[in-house]
């Protein structure tokens, strides 16, 4: 009997196919990835991530990963889809466990602003892996937090397009912010959902887009937001008042907003100059980040409209 060269590699092949048939299946090394404490977090299963902060939601459907998404938490508004196709289970910051679990997640990804700490403890006792990045707000985070989830996820290569476009957003932005004839004195505004009203200094996630887009702080070197009366932001004087569309919302509207007592009587309110931006896409430091420089810019800097 004759053999055909091709013959004997098909021969071959299949020989081989039936010894890998008869082999175990290895499962890959886990991914380890240090947290804010400076943990490694080893990483086995993203089939059913839980996104604790719109930004890593936001992030994760940037890099073409939303089916790795089980369920997100409440500010999760970008993009609209994922509230609408995803269970969430409240604010980030103010969490309960149960919701959590119920959803059976095989990875939760949060910042270290998650909270309460003893739940963040009570999902750890259940021996689900948390990796909480750090909250970190300038441009490098951006990039960092792409380069991180894009490893997760197993989009390394679509990470790596995301930080180009960032990158080229950013430039546009910075060229845009190097026209501009005047550093305004900004007040940022935040009223969060049934608390007092906040302020920002310039050591936030707001102050640090302040300066991105070339204004000035109203409360320079101080660190985080802290409540403040009527009286103390009226003797802030501020050229500029920023604030985002939730806070518009939570005060009943803009025309509820302009006329708050403090606000009311401010060169801001008097000159017309109080803007609104999206709370995520003001304040999340993400793959949009370049482009609500660029917006928040024009917004501070009239002379920059095109």
């Amino acid at each position: 009997m004759h053999v055909y060269p091709s013959a004997l590699k098909a021969l071959a092949l299949s020989a081989l196919l039936i010894a890998a048939a008869s082999l175990p299946i290895l499962a890959e090394e886990p991914l380890a990835v240090t947290d804010v404490d400076g943990v490694e977090i080893a990483i086995e299963d993203t089939s059913n991530v839980a996104t604790l902060g719109g930004v890593f939601t936001e992030t994760a459907y940037a890099l073409g990963a939303q089916d790795h998404i089980g369920a997100v938490d409440a500010s999760s508004f970008y993009p609209p889809e994922a509230l609408e196709e995803k269970p969430n289970f409240g604010y980030y910051r103010f969490l309960a466990a149960e919701p959590v679990l119920a959803q059976g997640p095989s990875l939760i990804i949060g910042n270290e602003e998650t909270g309460p700490p003893e739940v963040v403890q009570q999902l750890r006792d259940a021996s689900v892996p948390i990796l909480l990045l750090p909250d970190n707000n300038d441009v490098q985070a951006a990039r960092d937090l792409i380069t991180t989830l894009g490893a997760i996820f197993g989009k390394d290569a679509e990470a790596v397009v995301l930080i180009d476009q960032l990158d080229a957003d950013v430039a546009a932005a910075e060229k845009l912010v190097a026209g501009a004839t005047e550093s305004p004195r900004v007040l940022f505004i935040l009223q969060p959902p049934g608390a007092p009203m906040l302020v920002s200094g310039e050591i936030s996630a707001a102050g640090s887009m302040i300066s991105l887009a070339g204004g000035s702080h109203v409360f320079p070197g101080f660190r985080g937001y802290i409540p403040m009366t009527p009286e103390g932001i009226v003797s802030a004087a501020p050229d500029v008042i920023l604030t985002t569309e939730k806070s518009i919302e939570r005060l009943g509207g803009w025309d509820a907003f302009l006329e708050h007592p403090g606000i009311a009587h401010t060169p801001a309110a008097d000159n017309d100059r109080v803007v609104a931006m999206d709370d995520l896409y003001l304040m999340g430091f993400g793959p949009r980040t370049g482009r609500a420089i660029a917006d928040l810019a024009i917004l501070l800097h009239p002379e920059l409209a095109p």
